[in-house]
């Protein structure tokens, strides 16, 4: 694995468990990271039970393609991209995967 990897990697634990740092403030639900370093691919899972209904699902899924991180899946408020460019990810490496090909062209971030 190259450098660039190595750095994107730890940017995205990083990141997924401030996340979780922030998130995991109900006893009810807990907060999952969820690491597959072998095939690069990282989630953010939330379980439990809140207000006597049921709390499942995955909040963030990122996923590191030929150098580039694949945001899978993003249900925060302000999106996990921003905060991506901030630490310093250039918007070329960054693929809204959750779009289509057609909605990716017309953002600042890659395509593919």
């Amino acid at each position: 694995m190259d450098s660039l990897s190595v750095q994107y990697r730890n940017l995205v634990e990083k990141t997924l468990k401030d996340y979780a740092d922030f998130l995991d403030n109900d006893d009810q639900v807990q907060v999952e990271l969820v690491f597959d370093r072998e095939r690069n691919r990282y989630l953010l899972v939330e379980s439990g039970w809140q207000n006597g209904y049921r709390i499942y699902g995955t909040l963030l899924h990122i996923d590191i393609v030929d150098n580039k991180l694949w945001i899978q899946h993003d249900g925060t408020e302000d999106g996990v991209a921003h905060e991506l460019l901030a630490a310093g990810i250039p918007k070329e490496h960054i693929v809204l995967g959750f779009k289509s090909l057609e909605r990716r062209q017309h953002t600042e971030f890659a395509i593919s």
